[in-house]
């Protein structure tokens, strides 16, 4: 069985306080939407990305090298005693600032694009100066020391460099190549030219270790290309689905504002409109009764009953969409009493039974004694309970058969259903026929008269007593109808209060 369910609450509401910004928004779209879809421009945004990361990363980093040279010159007097590691330290400290002043300088600029490759140039032109100084870090001399304790020294110094610049420069593509090409072409001609197994040695470590951490950067710059990449994508999705929605809140503003202003207009019409119908209806039964006189033609007696019919399905009409749109509107104050359910359920089935008996139709009552009274507004429910069993008695055949149901419901509330066994409703008409003005197939071929605004009219009721509609339906078995109201809205019976003997006036005592 096809069941649609129904809690909706007031929905024009009109949010005025939140800012649009379609206009900016749309522009950070198409500019980000044009650099992308340029395809020279992705890969230049992105190295300036990588660019601004590496200058980042040297000054945060710039006291890393100075304390690494310190260390190396110091061990190397140590071992050697030869004062040309200061030498050496001070060129090191020199090629090591002009890297330094680089970065603060693009800092300062805030480079565009364009200047990329002339920035990456001139980083790159720092990393051959210190690859430089770490070429003439072989060439320091130590008199004292054995070949093998002097290649030890060197490769562990290098191997550490190596490692510290590999961390350092990632960010920067083919630094660690350009800052150790000069050391390998070093050390190989030193090899060649003593043929020292120690510098042969020596070189192919460090041109292993350095073929190897070319591959783990590279790897390493790849990895954060696709991160910014992924980022920038992420941003982009951001932007549209910020300005999808800002467009969307947009669009609901004015339609809410829209069908606020015509729910405030057929409020504010329920005067003009219902007096003049009030006259047709009373003018046309006073010449169908014949109050006056009787009326010499028979067709006009006809006409007079059409004109009082037709009026009275026009203020039908008219009253429902008012009801509906002082809902829309906010205007529909309840006036909220104790009342019992059954006693308005029996009410309701006493205005209905005639038109029921005119088709033989049976209404079982099933109604649970005893229970409490709820505090609800009694036109409402009245209202509520006639739209469901109207509609039941409506569209069940002749010689039917209507159930109607008031009991408890499982969390404490109470509930009201009005099952019937005429031809259902199929289940992909169930969200139109609980939409405004929407009537199912069976209700046009059947020409049924309806406005199609009892159940909107009855989902909105019970939505503003905090309950619940819903619809249960399946074609040629029938249809139920079932309203809750929730457990807060059930008041409880107290015991009575018993008499109790008044309490014993005690004497006092002031001895």
């Amino acid at each position: 069985m096809s069941i649609a369910a129904s809690t909706s609450t007031d929905k024009i509401i009109v949010d005025k306080s939140r800012s649009h910004r379609n206009k900016a928004v749309s522009r950070t779209v198409r500019a980000t939407r044009e650099r992308l879809q340029s395809g020279s421009s992705v890969p230049s945004g992105f190295e300036r990305e990588m660019l601004n990361l590496y200058v980042d990363s040297a000054l945060h980093g710039a006291i890393v090298v100075p304390v690494l040279v310190a260390i190396i010159a110091a061990v190397g007097i140590y071992l050697s005693g030869n004062l040309g590691f200061v030498l050496w330290a001070l060129m090191t400290l020199s090629a090591h600032a002009v890297t330094l002043f680089f970065a603060r300088k693009a800092r300062k600029e805030d480079f565009s694009a364009e200047k990329v490759p002339v920035w990456r140039r001139r980083f790159l032109l720092g990393q051959v100066l210190m690859g430089l100084c770490w070429a003439t870090f072989i060439a320091q001399d130590c008199a004292s020391c054995g070949s093998v304790r002097l290649g030890f020294f060197d490769g562990t110094v290098l191997l550490v460099a190596l490692a510290a610049t590999a961390m350092g420069t990632f960010l920067l593509r083919n630094a660690l190549l350009y800052t150790f090409a000069p050391v390998v072409a070093a050390l190989a001609f030193a090899s060649l030219a003593t043929g020292d197994p120690v510098y042969m040695g020596l070189t192919g470590v460090i041109s292993l270790s350095l073929l190897f951490l070319v591959l783990m950067t590279d790897r390493m710059n790849r990895a954060s290309v696709h991160i910014l990449s992924v980022q920038s994508e992420k941003d982009d999705l951001i932007a549209e689905l910020e300005v999808a929605k800002s467009m969307s809140d947009e669009a609901r503003r004015r339609a809410e504002e829209a069908n606020l202003a015509k729910s405030r207009f057929l409020a504010s019409m329920s005067h003009e409109l219902r007096t003049p119908l009030n006259a047709i209806l009373g003018f046309s039964e006073v010449m169908s009764t014949e109050v006056l006189g009787p009326l010499s033609n028979p067709t006009y007696k006809e006409y007079t009953n059409d004109i009082h019919r037709s009026g009275e399905h026009l203020l039908n009409l008219i009253n429902e969409i008012l009801d509906l749109s002082r809902i829309e509107a906010g205007r529909y104050d309840l006036n909220e009493d104790a009342v019992s359910l059954v006693d308005i359920a029996e009410d309701c089935i006493g205005m209905v039974q005639l038109k029921a008996r005119a088709k033989s139709i049976t209404i079982h009552q099933q109604f649970e004694l005893g229970m409490p009274s709820v505090w609800v507004d009694e036109k409402s429910m009245r209202q509520v309970i006639l739209n469901l069993l109207s509609n039941a008695v409506k569209f069940t055949s002749t010689g039917g058969e209507v159930t109607f149901k008031v009991g408890w419901t499982a969390g404490g509330g109470q509930y009201l259903s009005i099952k019937d066994n005429g031809p259902g409703i199929p289940e992909e008409e169930i969200p139109i026929v609980l939409s405004a003005f929407g009537q199912g197939s069976i209700a046009i071929k059947s020409a049924e008269q309806g406005t199609g605004l009892g159940l909107p009219i009855v989902q909105a009721i019970l939505a503003k007593h905090n309950g619940e509609f819903i619809l249960r339906s399946k074609l040629r078995e029938g249809t139920e109808a079932i309203a809750i109201l929730p457990a807060r809205r059930v008041l409880e019976s107290l015991p009575a209060i018993e008499d109790v003997a008044a309490p014993v006036r005690r004497r006092k005592s002031f001895a």
